[in-house]
């Protein structure tokens, strides 16, 4: 039996009362209309809201000042393989992550709970057909990568995927129908990330998705924290002998999943929270730039990032600030639990959120922004680490997100297929191989997950002119 089952429905006017205290009471507009059973729903979703704490969002508007944080900024403690390395060679730190993934210390943590707006796709993210010759999803290329590291190091890697009520029907089908990918059972946890009310940009009123329904969407992946404190996923972790966790984003087909290498300097570094970071190539660059500042690690949003400090150059003419987040971490699970409970900020989101017009009652799919939702971010926790550092690599190698739909101006389904074959095309010509030029190549990770082990397995001097996926 849920906790809906068991709810007392009140009356309109009980609601109304509660409603008008924050000018909300839009959302009985249909209320006569409705069931018994649409109610009950509409009754759930209010009493699921914080309505003073979205009074104070809604209202917020003003950019963050962030002079004092940025006066004294530096960049953050980093290695650059060739440049920097804090101490520590690059084959050290594989030989160091390699023995964390033998030893089965390394856990993968997946977010997958956005709506994929920009996209303009209605399934979960992960179900997205981004194979270039393949059409493998997201979802398959990912588990084929934790797949293969478990065969070569010969220990499990469980993998813990956070969605959201708007993605968890559609991921637990997806994986239902395909046998979860070939992952162990019990080396998959799916955990549901919590919601926020979506509101109206110019009146601060919450949408609604159905005559019955709030339109709720994800908070944001520093929803984690809030979804981590409501289960057992550390507790069951710890249980497991897990001590760290690789952390990314749905949308990068081109990830190296709990990379030895970068696992191996979060370790031997002592770090409690690692971010994969690339060099900037202009200021304004669409990335989170990663500062040091007052002893502690930030990320400030290329969007809340002035100009001014954006544009700043060291003595050699390069950028101050050149670290760019690509939404790839490491925590360690010590980490993770003693900033649990720290109460991450909101930040606002201007989005598109269909609704339900309240004098006509149809469904409206607008055209522009005309929503605001609310949003927590996990690099917000990074303040709070005792030690942090960042890890460069090179985007071709790592970096390939997928974020908006044909014809936008970038991270377009094209532009990240021509990155896989890219990335693949390297491989083979590395390994002796000959590509035609303008030969579309895959290799999936069961067959090989680097070039090294790809050397292993095809001969040199071996031609390919036509559509190739290697499996």
């Amino acid at each position: 039996m849920t906790v809906s089952n068991l709810m007392q429905v009140e009356s309109r006017e009980y609601y109304a009362e509660r409603l008008s205290m924050y000018d909300q009471e839009q959302i009985l507009s249909f209320w006569d209309q409705l069931d018994a059973s649409q109610r009950l729903e509409l009754v759930c979703d209010i009493e699921s809201m914080d309505l003073l704490q979205l009074s104070g969002l809604s209202q917020q508007r003003e950019t963050r000042n962030l002079d004092d944080l940025l006066d004294y900024a530096s960049a953050p403690n980093a290695v650059r393989w060739g440049r920097c390395d804090l101490g520590f060679s690059q084959k050290q730190a594989f030989e160091r992550g390699v023995e964390a993934l033998r030893n089965g210390e390394v856990a993968v943590i997946i977010v997958g709970g956005g709506q994929g707006t920009r996209l303009c796709y209605t399934k979960p993210k992960g179900t997205f057909p981004i194979g270039p010759v393949s059409g493998d999803t997201l979802f398959r290329i990912h588990i084929e990568k934790l797949r293969a590291l478990s065969a070569r190091y010969g220990r499990s890697i469980p993998l813990y995927l956070m969605t959201s009520p708007a993605t968890t029907a559609g991921t637990l089908e997806d994986f239902r129908l395909n046998g979860n990918y070939g992952l162990p059972r019990h080396d998959l946890r799916i955990f549901e990330q919590p919601t926020m009310p979506a509101v109206d940009v110019d009146t601060g009123k919450v949408l609604l998705d159905q005559p019955f329904l709030v339109a709720l969407s994800p908070n944001g992946h520093g929803g984690l924290l809030e979804a981590l404190q409501k289960t057992d996923v550390l507790a069951e972790a710890r249980y497991r002998g897990i001590k760290h966790f690789f952390y990314f984003q749905v949308d990068n087909p081109i990830v190296s999943i709990a990379d030895p290498v970068f696992i191996g300097a979060h370790l031997l570094s002592r770090s409690e929270y690692t971010l994969q970071v690339v060099s900037k190539k202009q200021p304004q660059d669409r990335v989170g730039n990663v500062v040091r500042s007052g002893g502690r690690t930030h990320i400030v949003e290329y969007s809340d990032m002035p100009e001014h400090y954006a544009s700043l150059r060291n003595p050699d003419g390069t950028l101050k600030f050149w670290a760019g987040s690509i939404a790839v971490h490491a925590f360690s699970l010590e980490f993770l639990e003693r900033v649990s409970t720290v109460p991450l900020p909101y930040h606002i989101a201007y989005k598109k959120v269909p609704y339900v017009d309240l004098k006509t009652g149809e469904r409206v799919d607008p055209t522009e922004p005309n929503a605001i939702k609310f949003e927590r971010f996990i690099f917000d926790i990074l303040p709070e680490a005792r030690r942090s550092i960042v890890v460069e690599i090179d985007p071709a190698d790592g970096f390939a997100p997928l974020k908006n739909a044909t014809g936008g101006k970038a991270d377009t389904p094209e532009d990240v297929r021509a990155a896989m074959i890219a990335l693949h095309t390297r491989w083979l010509r590395s390994a002796g191989v000959q590509v035609a030029e303008n030969t579309p190549v895959e290799i999936s990770p069961l067959y090989a997950l680097d070039v090294e082990e790809l050397q292993a397995k095809v001969a040199p001097g071996t031609t390919i002119s036509q559509p190739t996926y290697l499996r």
